[in-house]
């Protein structure tokens, strides 16, 4: 029986619990002891809460760094952003991520976006594995490419960052007694590399990995959330999945009341007591997460921030998606799904946004369906539990 820390560090939502959950429950099954470290613990206490795993606060930077472009463009600047400025301040948190293993007499390190932790784990002598999606699991080369590439950079911008943040966290391996890293991308990686997502969807475009790394295909959780209610109206059914913090959010709702559609909308502040931003019988709004299997399944195209749960269930329902990034991980990942033919980027468009003609082309047009539903027929058979008994097999061996 080995014991395992699973960490997370960087990131928001519920995504990174979630996939974790999971892990943690199939190392459990094989008599390991776990224990989570979680950068939001009262966002997981829902998911978490009868699944009678200890959980612990993930060290965080509290503070404004100054001197560090913002918005960051590139992985190592988010690091620069966050402590890794200083030797002395990025070693602070260090010091709390080994006492976590320390506590938990971990064995194993496993990361979701928790790059901390494994420049923690190496401190310890410990092997780290790494899950996520290609975003915070970038190319492994000097410098990492910077995600903002729709924008010019200054010359050398990419490669002061990346030299910036490796000296502190070879600073830091120094005290501990342990040699520098190779390159910063192993902070992303770390023994075992369980990128989630397949080759279309993968943020930086990579297409294959370097030899031994393979695509475990994102994550499809089982299904959940209140069953889909449409609006009694007649038209094409869409499932727009929107947040009011969005600038467009009332703009597309109003295209798509125009448009004629059947729309169901799920925007969590109107669970907060929110009042609609568009009023029509077309429009039914769910206060509650909806279930996104029978909600896809049933819907002819899907509106979306470009989401991981959302979108990957949309594509493997193949249907085409109208997608509105709220930031530069939902931008890559919305380009992806452009370049398959299954959906629009807005955020790519002219503004004010041609929703008219955006929706137009998605429904009347059976270019983006069509490309959909070839994506489905791929990766048909996806299996949530298959994909985690693999990701756990890896795991495991690392305790061996």
């Amino acid at each position: 029986m080995a014991s395992f820390l699973l960490g997370w560090e960087y990131g928001g939502g519920l995504g990174h619990a979630a996939r974790l959950l999971p892990l943690a429950q199939g190392l459990l099954a094989q008599g390991h002891r776990v224990t989570l470290m979680l950068r939001d613990l009262a966002l997981t206490d829902g998911l978490l809460r009868d699944s009678g795993l200890e959980r612990l606060q993930t060290p965080l930077w509290l503070h404004k760094t100054q001197g560090v472009p913002d918005p960051q463009a590139s992985i190592a600047e988010i690091l620069l952003a966050t402590g890794y400025l200083r030797a002395n301040d990025l070693a602070g948190q260090v010091q709390g991520w080994r006492s976590a293993l320390r506590l938990t007499r971990a064995d194993v390190f496993v990361s979701d976006y928790a790059p901390t932790g494994v420049l923690a784990a190496r401190a310890e002598g410990l092997p780290s594995a790494v899950v996520g999606i290609g975003f915070y699991m970038p190319p492994e080369v000097a410098p990492m490419p910077p995600f903002r590439n729709w924008e010019p950079l200054p010359t050398g911008r990419i490669e002061h960052a990346e030299r910036a943040a490796k000296a502190s966290a070879d600073a830091v391996l120094a005290r501990a007694g342990k040699p520098p890293l190779t390159q910063l991308s192993e902070l992303f990686h770390g023994e075992a590399s369980l990128m989630c997502s397949w080759p279309e969807l993968d943020h930086y475009g990579r297409g294959r990995l370097p030899p031994g790394r393979r695509f475990f295909g994102v994550n499809v959780l089982p299904s959940s959330g209140t069953a889909p209610q449409w609006p009694g109206v007649d038209g094409p059914k869409v499932f727009a999945y929107l947040k009011a913090g969005h600038p467009d959010h009332a703009d597309v709702l109003r295209a798509l009341v125009a448009r004629g559609c059947n729309v169901l909308c799920y925007l969590p502040e109107i669970g907060a007591g929110m009042p609609p931003p568009v009023v029509s019988p077309r429009i039914a709004y769910s206060g509650l997460p909806v279930d996104l299997d029978p909600a896809c399944e049933q819907a002819d195209l899907v509106v979306c921030h470009a989401g991981a749960a959302t979108l990957v269930q949309a594509l493997l329902a193949g249907k085409p998606l109208l997608l509105l990034p709220m930031q530069a991980e939902q931008f890559l990942i919305s380009q992806r799904v452009r370049e398959t033919g299954a959906g629009i980027n807005a955020a790519a468009q002219r503004r004010p946004v041609p929703f008219a003609a955006l929706l137009a082309e998605l429904l009347d047009k059976p270019e983006a369906r069509l490309a959909a539903q070839a994506f489905a027929a791929r990766y048909a058979g996806t299996s949530h539990e298959a994909q985690t008994e693999a990701l756990v097999a890896e795991i495991a061996a690392l305790a061996r």
